[in-house]
């Protein structure tokens, strides 16, 4: 019986499995350290105690894709690790805060499969959990996967492909208990923009880059505990690259969307995401959003602000798709988001 694990294929997923996914994570500040070390992260929610406490919480929470990425990290030997490209998410949420010293573990069912018509590789859906040492929930997400076959021979399963929300719906996201913008110091969070000076349709240049290093998106996704091979082994793609983690170019957008969105706190709703090209080193990273759409919330002061976040290689800011429909090939990241800002 072989001791080592080579990762499963397209024919060994059903849908209705459920993958409890190994290694629990503790996570503290030496995380926030390092993803403020990885990417210009500057919230000031998830850099300052006394700013979060102002705002109504009993501390600075760990950033929002430290908890995604903790979660996804954990998900990717049982999902992705034979996996030719990850493609898209849905129906993400937020549920609680991440504390430092919080525990996580991730469980995901499998919710749909689709062989390829090529016959060499097929698309599973997963919905993925994530927990805290309390058992309760802190993330949800679906996303789906182009994964390889192991055997060529092996049937096509039935294909079931999942009915998914385009927008998660705004009564269902999840305000922290306790969280208050009434007395917001937009001084300090470094930006005079509200909820109410952002209009549906307006389109923000972030200006700023970040060119990418070999060895800076490694360090991240060891620290996620990824071990999709893509993005290690140069042998495992044919041109021989290193393909950058996904989430690594979702971070880096986000911590440049501080500059015209420094204000959009906290992440709470995912409700589209798709890596539209591939990223590899030396390429560099910038920014655009849209404003989609604007909802209040119950919570004092607090509204929610669903972005579009766009992270490209290079081209003119606020282009995504050609004339044929496709994305331009210098784009690199599609995301459609909820955050909570001051209104």
């Amino acid at each position: 019986m072989a001791k080592t694990n080579s990762g499963r294929f397209f024919e060994d997923y059903s849908v209705g499995d459920v993958l409890t996914h190994a290694v629990p994570r503790t996570v503290g500040a030496g995380e926030r350290a390092l993803y403020h070390a990885l990417y210009p992260a500057r919230h000031a929610l998830y850099s300052s105690d006394t700013f979060a406490q102002a705002s109504g919480l009993a501390a600075s929470p760990l950033d929002d894709m430290i908890a995604f990425h903790t979660v996804f990290g954990k998900t990717v030997p049982d999902v992705s690790l034979n996996a030719v490209a990850n493609l898209g998410y849905a129906e993400g949420r937020w549920l609680k805060p991440v504390w430092p010293g919080d525990t996580l573990t991730s469980e995901s069912e499998v919710i749909g499969v689709k062989q390829n018509s090529n016959g060499k590789s097929g698309v599973v859906y997963v919905r993925t959990t994530g927990k805290n040492q309390h058992g309760e929930a802190v993330l949800e997400y679906v996303r789906w996967v182009m994964v390889r076959k192991g055997n060529l021979d092996a049937p096509a399963p039935e294909t079931v492909i999942p009915e998914l929300n385009k927008v998660v719906p705004t009564e269902t996201l999840a305000v922290p208990d306790g969280l208050s913008f009434e007395n917001y110091d937009f001084d300090l969070a470094g930006e005079p923009h509200r909820w109410g000076d952002y209009e549906v349709g307006e389109q923000i240049d972030h200006v700023d880059g970040v060119t990418i290093e070999e060895a800076e998106h490694m360090m991240a996704t060891r620290l996620w505990q990824n071990t999709a091979k893509v993005h290690f082994d140069t042998s495992a793609r044919p041109d021989g690259t290193r393909l950058i983690y996904g989430g690594h170019v979702i971070s880096m957008a986000r911590a440049l969307s501080f500059n015209g969105l420094a204000n959009a706190q906290m992440v709470v709703g995912l409700n589209a995401g798709a890596h539209a090209n591939p990223c590899l080193a030396g390429d560099t990273v910038r920014a655009w959003s849209e404003v989609l759409d604007k909802a209040e919330t119950s919570a004092p002061g607090v509204g929610a602000i669903r972005l579009r976040l766009v992270a490209t290689k290079g081209g003119t800011p606020f282009q995504l798709r050609g004339e044929d429909g496709k994305y331009l090939p210098e784009v690199l990241l599609d995301l459609d988001y909820w955050a909570l800002m001051p209104m």
